[in-house]
């Protein structure tokens, strides 16, 4: 393989890693939300799945074997209110559109236009949680932010 398509595929099971956080930490968050919000939970829920199960078969198509699910996850912070399930839903989008923006960067053509809406997609539903934004979704070192660490960890 070479190096830009092992690069490519790192970059993808980072993605798929991350999705598969995502997932997991929107079980939690779809627990602790508020009854107004549970439906945007539900939809955030179900796009990480899609984009999760995309991933697979880009990982495939590539000859990668897919990274798997942990068993669980350690949470960046206790959630044990709507308020809490708020700030975790936006953290996750955050680590999400970090790795799809290391996506951008590994992949070419018509991966990097998908890893590029998947970023926008991620940057929203965090502008949304959070109810700002910042200024380089998904590049904390031009935000000023410091770098978020891959998904929750196992």
């Amino acid at each position: 393989m070479s190096e830009e398509k092992d690069r490519e595929l790192r970059a993808l099971q980072a993605a798929l890693a991350a999705e598969h956080a995502a997932v997991y930490g929107y079980g939690i968050v779809g627990g602790r939300i508020g009854a107004g919000q549970r439906t945007e939970a539900h939809t955030a829920y179900d796009a990480h799945r899609a984009r999760r199960d995309a991933l697979v078969r880009e990982v495939k198509d590539l000859g990668g074997r897919p990274v798997a699910a942990s068993a669980g996850y350690a949470l960046p912070f206790q959630v044990p209110d709507p308020a809490a399930a708020v700030r975790l839903a936006a953290e996750l989008e955050d680590r999400v559109a970090g790795v799809y923006a290391d996506l951008v960067r590994a992949a070419g053509g018509g991966r990097r236009a998908l890893a590029a809406e998947a970023l926008r997609e991620a940057a929203v539903r965090a502008v949304r949680w959070r109810g700002e934004s910042v200024a380089f979704p998904g590049l904390p070192e031009r935000a000023g932010t410091a770098p978020p660490s891959a998904a929750p960890t196992a």
